[in-house]
């Protein structure tokens, strides 16, 4: 059952779960359950420990509905939940937490989104600054590589190795499908932050899926 086919609209989904409806519970769960254990393995050591943050966190929602007033979407609200007990948990386990909530781009600028030794250097004689090896046109490569196993694991190890921040900011957007204003509103960062901070986890990761496809030009 979708949300769509049981309730009109989230107003009349947040309002039957007021009144406990266990339909709405499980529409909900069934909705965002799976997204919730992705960004709260972002937080903790493994995977028990991520259900054991979302299963708080849906207690969490039935303890604050009530209170809930609607000045943010349902979705922005839980999962608002879910980081602040997962934050809490990553510390208790002494795990390096995403730091973007006070990671600024317009003060830290210091990280280039593309590594500097894919340009010429400044004194280049012909072509200072342009790049020494152009990113490797894809075009060439048949769909199937992919789609492999084998590509889908350089990803999910290149987006493992990102520094916390950019690793949070690519997991919503790129994994998960969300969009940058609920990303921004989630994680309470501004778009600037967001922006640089998804362009240079996209750039890191386009470079690791080039090397795995072209490992000559490397």
């Amino acid at each position: 059952m979708t949300l769509n086919a049981a309730y009109a609209n989230e107003i009349q989904l947040i309002d039957a779960l007021r009144r406990r409806d266990e339909t709405a519970f499980t529409i909900l769960v069934d909705q965002y359950h799976v997204s919730l254990i992705h960004l709260a393995q972002l937080y903790v050591a493994d995977r028990a420990a991520a259900e054991e943050v979302v299963q708080d966190t849906w207690l969490g929602v039935l303890k604050g509905i009530d209170r809930f007033e609607g000045r943010s979407s349902f979705k922005t609200w839980l999962f608002r939940i879910l980081t602040n007990i997962a934050k809490t948990r990553g510390m208790r386990e002494n795990r390096n937490l995403p730091f973007s909530a006070f990671w600024e781009a317009e003060t830290e600028p210091s990280e280039p989104a593309v590594s500097p030794d894919r340009f010429r250097p400044s004194d280049d004689p012909q072509w200072p600054h342009h790049w020494a090896f152009e990113p490797s046109p894809w075009g060439d490569h048949p769909e199937e590589r992919f789609l492999s196993n084998e590509a889908q694991a350089v990803i999910r190890h290149a987006i493992e190795a990102l520094p916390p921040a950019q690793r949070e900011v690519i997991t919503l957007r790129d994994l998960e499908g969300w969009s940058s204003e609920e990303v921004c509103n989630t994680l309470l960062i501004s778009e600037t932050n967001q922006r640089v901070l998804l362009h240079r986890a996209r750039s890191k990761v386009r470079r690791a899926l080039e090397q795995y496809l072209d490992p000559s030009s490397y």
